[in-house]
């Protein structure tokens, strides 16, 4: 019997958590006065909600039954602007860990057809850690002057990945 439909559920409620710890981590440059932090990480949350809900179409088109996890509380207050960002390369490296895993047991399970979809993900997840390492870098560097941060973010705003045109559909569509 199978366990790859299991797993995915569990990634569902992976995603929900990340997308929760990004408005948190949102909420907090928000707080602080950091608009385009706090508008990064916000659409952060808004993409792992799609990556969630990708998932979540993903099972209901191969008519596997779909749970939605409750996921724990995300961590809201930081000792510094840096360590958002430090938090958020954590979760994306781990992500990436999770997602690797459920390739290799889709491969295991002779699931190809969650296998080949599962592709993406990996390749989002290589962008990802590689955007949020960059950020982590810059925050770093402008911690004594966040406005520069921010300057930085402006200019980068409004660049979509490619990835995001060749995308899974997402349950209800994407936000």
């Amino acid at each position: 019997m199978s366990t790859f439909p299991a797993a995915v559920n569990e990634q569902i409620g992976r995603e929900f958590a990340a997308s929760q710890q990004y408005i948190a981590i949102a909420t907090y440059y928000d707080v602080e006065t950091l608009a385009q932090l706090a508008a990064h990480f916000y659409r952060q949350a808004v993409e792992e909600r799609n990556h969630a809900m990708m998932l979540v179409q993903y099972l209901l088109d191969a008519g596997e039954d779909v749970t939605i996890p409750g996921v724990d509380a995300p961590q809201t207050s930081f000792s510094d602007a840096v360590a958002p960002v430090k938090l958020a390369l954590d979760q994306e490296k781990a992500v990436t860990e999770q997602i690797a895993a459920l390739v290799a047991l889709a491969r295991e399970e002779g699931e190809l057809v969650g296998e080949q979809f599962l592709h993406w993900f990996l390749q989002e997840q290589r962008e990802e850690v590689s955007s949020m390492s960059d950020l982590l870098a810059i925050v770093e560097r402008g911690k004594d002057n966040l406005l520069l941060v921010e300057e930085y973010l402006s200019r980068q705003s409004g660049e979509e990945s490619a990835l995001e045109a060749g995308a899974p559909p997402a349950a209800g569509g994407a936000l």
